[in-house]
């Protein structure tokens, strides 16, 4: 075919991609339903031209697009990884790790469900063996994550709901692929009734193989991005072969999962670059895969499209009767999954509730796409297929295809309405006007005094002063019925407002580069689980996401082993540096939020509301002071380096926007602008790096400043500082349990526990120790211990402490005053 020709063609699909848009819009319909419809159309027209007399002169154009090499492999090899790798990129993943398990059980439970029922079903009622029933089965029951996503967005469905399904669709095609692979090796080989066991036996394999691919992957991309990092444009060509090079790697040569080799690597980038790259670069890395997938996306819907009057040349009567079996059988199977399933796992604490409204949109919402057909079109292009079975496969997968499409994507708007989904709930609805009487109040004030300064005509500004007074009194008495909101609700709401203005503040310093990518990373994903909270537990549930950001990192366990046990303590060093940057960046984030509070929240909540979220601010302010002192204790000298490296960072920043303004002013030219950020790009990697946290050096230093060691040597200190073993609690967590048999003694090191025992309780802090009795009157103590605070221990085992105890009287004295304290005499 003449490239010239292919070449007008490709330009002439991105004029249509540019047109798809704005008609979506204007006709208040999904983007894919638009071009996989544009896409049809050009195929039947092309069909038209070319096989009627109506016109030859549109005959080569008609072939061109008729005759486009448009295989499945094109779909799978050129198209599946972009869209794959920039969904993952855009989800959540530390706030979706919290639901991993709904996620995969939805995933991939939804998939075998789906594949089986409309397997079993077509095997009933169709001449198709089992193993093809099974085939069509798998291919249909992948969904497309991108309209997944447009559809939650367009919906404004709660976040955790969201993510839970929003992951769902992305990991079930990697579920679905692999299941169609198998029962197509199943047709090939002519097996009849394939056994479920065996199919079973095989998906391992390629989940596991596709992880390990993935990863290795991404960890070899981020090593030569991390090489270059200070060159953008490579670390971008870098992650664009990044997929592709997994996808290919875990297909041809391991025989894996493509799909879960690309998602695996988009998760490991998505949690390793931040920290790697500088911030600029890492957003225009995702800025320039957000236009890929969008072009990518858009492409495979027309080119999967062209295919469609192809695929559906032999329908006959009894096919629509099978497309409707299939399609009667995956919304059952989908209905099994919203109606049983997540029922179960809500009733089991691991997913959110799901509202019937909810369950409906999700139900009607599962459109399919690109990838069922690509799959249809693996089967008709395989030569060791029985042609009878390729048509029924392309007949029925493009049917069903065209189904949710032209009908369910169609009527998903309408459908949402009618579920009322798509209205603000009264409370809401409340909020709504009271914010734009707020609003235009402020907006009048402004207006006066820029008319002033512009020195317009009276008469005018008259005029337009009185249309906008009119304006404003019907809002200010629409606002003046909606006052008969509750404190309760609006402490909600105003909850929720705090906490986005959090997040906005984060990603203000995260431009300013006061903050890095991969704190501001974590402390967004602390900021949505306050918003979270707040929506679903008001106060509550603000308090009890404030602690958890305060608590110890999940792999912080890990570390601490390894450290203890292997002496190996770079990882624990890494999470201890990262906790003193959240840390540090919380409390100035925090204390900037009393001024949103006075600016914006009493304004439309009231004084009342106001002062609580002021108490309840200054309450979380005080518990990051603590951590932040806890860690400073522990820590000698580390803090007030990372506060240096603030500072540093900030200067910098400045100095930078300094120059800017120089530049946009035309007092310095574009020659001495670059040299100067060139200049400030090579200090601003040296004050990125952080500063080295040697543990031991600093174990040994915390050990000193014990009151209960003052009397001990260096010498000795330093050996007890080796066996003493550091154990870090998060508030809440039992450390010691009523049944417990005491076998070593705990130095509070930072932090405060609370101990139970008879009905009385005693806190200690940093410096004093507990289990001391237990452990020297060898039987159980019934006494409970429990931490009140991010708590810092260091453990010595039963031998060591009482060689110590014999060697210090200091030790001796302290444990008799602790046991008199609870009545208890010690010989």
């Amino acid at each position: 075919m003449d490239i010239i020709l292919i070449t007008t063609i490709i330009a002439s699909l991105f004029l249509l991609i540019a047109a798809a848009e704005p008609l979506a819009s204007y006709l208040r319909l999904p983007f894919a339903v638009i071009i996989a419809c544009l896409g049809i159309l050009i195929g039947l027209g092309a069909a038209f031209f070319l096989y009627t007399d109506l016109t030859d002169a549109l005959n080569p154009v008609a072939a061109a697009i008729l005759a486009l090499p448009i295989r499945s492999n094109v779909f799978l090899y050129v198209f599946l990884p972009t869209l794959v790798f920039q969904v993952t990129l855009g989800l959540n993943l530390r706030r979706m790790a919290d639901d991993w398990v709904p996620i995969l059980v939805l995933a991939v439970v939804a998939v075998f469900v789906a594949t089986f029922v409309v397997g079993y079903s077509l095997a009933l009622v169709s001449s198709l063996s089992l193993a093809a029933a099974l085939l069509v089965g798998a291919i249909v029951s992948t969904t497309d994550p991108s309209a997944v996503v447009s559809i939650f967005r367009s919906i404004s469905a709660p976040r955790r709901l969201a993510r839970i399904i929003e992951g769902e669709s992305l990991l079930n095609d990697a579920a679905a692929i692999a299941l169609a692979a198998l029962f197509l090796d199943y047709v090939k080989a002519g097996v009849p009734d394939p056994s479920v066991q065996s199919a079973l036996a095989r998906l391992p394999v390629l989940l596991l193989g596709g992880v390990v691919t993935g990863w290795v992957a991404a960890r070899i991309a981020i090593w030569i991005m991390a090489l270059f990092a200070r060159y953008e444009l490579a670390v971008i060509s870098v992650s664009i072969a990044l997929p592709y090079l997994a996808y290919i790697t875990a297909e041809q040569s391991i025989g894996a999962s493509g799909v879960i080799a690309v998602v695996v690597a988009a998760m490991t980038l998505q949690l390793t670059g931040p920290r790697r790259l500088p911030p600029t670069t890492w957003a225009n890395l995702r800025d320039v895969w957000d236009l890929l997938a969008h072009w990518a996306g858009a492409l495979i819907f027309v080119l999967a499209a062209l295919l469609i009057p192809r695929m559906l040349e032999t329908v006959g009567l009894s096919d629509l009767a099978l497309i409707f079996v299939v399609v009667a059988a995956a919304i059952a199977a989908r209905a099994v999954i919203l109606y049983l399933l997540l029922p179960l796992l809500t009733r089991m604490g691991l997913s959110p509730v799901v509202e019937r409204p909810y369950r409906v949109a999700i139900l009607w919402g599962g459109l399919r796409g690109a990838v069922t057909l690509s799959l249809a079109l693996a089967v008709t292009e395989s030569a060791l297929v029985p042609a009878d079975i390729k048509r029924q496969v392309a007949i029925l997968a493009t049917g069903f295809t065209l189904f949710t499409l032209l009908v369910q994507g169609t009527t998903l708007r309408s459908v949402i309405g009618w579920l009322g989904l798509d209205k603000l709930s009264p409370l809401d609805n409340a909020l709504y006007r009271q914010v734009i009487a707020v609003a235009l109040q402020t907006v009048r004030a402004d207006i006066a005094r820029v008319t002033e300064n512009y020195d317009l005509s009276q008469e005018t500004v008259r005029s337009e002063a009185k249309r906008f007074g009119e304006r404003l009194d019907i809002v200010v008495k629409a606002a003046d019925e909606a006052t008969d909101i509750p404190d309760r609700d609006r402490i909600t709401l105003g909850l929720i407002a705090l906490a986005s203005a959090e997040r906005d503040l984060i990603v203000d310093r995260f431009r300013d580069r006061t903050i890095s990518s991969a704190l501001s990373e974590q402390l967004l994903a602390n900021a949505d689980a306050l918003i979270e909270a707040s929506r679903f537990n008001g106060r509550s549930g603000y308090k009890a996401a404030a602690r958890r950001s305060l608590g110890f990192d999940r792999w912080l366990r890990g570390a601490v082993f390894l450290h203890n046990r292997l002496r190996i303590s770079k990882p624990l060093a890494h999470l201890m540096a990262t906790r003193f940057g959240i840390l540090l960046s919380q409390r100035l984030i925090l204390r900037d939020l009393h001024g949103f509070i006075d600016g914006r929240i009493r304004r439309i909540h009231g004084r009342r509301v106001a002062e609580l979220l002021h108490t309840m601010l200054d309450r979380r302010i005080e518990m990051v002071e603590q951590a932040l002192e806890g860690l400073q204790l522990q820590f000698p000298g580390y803090a007030e380096e990372m506060e240096r490296r603030i500072i540093r960072r900030t200067a910098l920043r400045l100095e930078e926007r300094e120059y800017d303004t120089l530049l946009e002013d035309g007092l310095i030219g574009e020659e001495v602008h670059s040299a100067l950020t060139q200049d400030i790009g090579a200090r601003r990697d040296r004050a990125e790096r952080a500063p080295r946290l040697d543990l031991a050096l600093q174990k040994v230093e915390l050990v000193r400043r014990f009151p209960l060691f003052t009397d001990m040597d260096d010498a000795v200190l330093t050996r007890l500082s080796r066996t003493l073993k550091t154990r870090y609690v998060n508030p809440g967590e039992v450390i010691l349990t009523r049944e417990s048999v005491i076998k070593r003694v705990y130095f509070v090191a930072s932090g405060a526990v609370e101990l139970a025992a008879a009905g009385q309780t005693w806190r200690l802090g940093r410096g004093e120790m507990f289990g001391q009795v237990g452990l020297l009157m060898r039987r159980p103590q019934r006494i409970e211990v429990r931490a009140i605070a991010p708590t810092t221990l260091l453990v010595l085992e039963e031998e060591r402490f009482l060689r110590l105890m014999k060697r210090s009287e200091v030790i001796q004295n302290a444990v008799r005053a602790g046991a008199e304290k609870r009545g208890i005499t010690l010989q």
